[in-house]
């Protein structure tokens, strides 16, 4: 499922952590492999991108979103 998500990057989970997106609206989506500009916590970012319901990972806090492009936002 393709869609486009607004929100704030944050690095969650146990040990090493994943980067991920937590939306305005406040879901949490995994993010596969996140592009290096995308590593900074609390930048807000509006990313376009595909779920994958084909794996699974260990850190499992939600949604696994495969980036397929991304701007970042200004913030105000």
């Amino acid at each position: 499922m393709s869609l486009t998500v607004t929100g704030k990057i944050s690095r969650q989970g146990f040990g090493a952590g994943t980067w991920a997106l937590v939306s305005d609206n406040g879901e949490t989506y995994e993010l596969k492999d996140a592009p290096v500009a995308l590593q900074k916590p609390d930048l807000p970012v509006k990313i376009h991108g595909q779920i994958r319901e084909d794996i699974m990972t260990i850190a499992m806090i939600g949604p696994v979103l495969e980036v397929q492009s991304f701007e970042i936002l200004s913030s105000s």
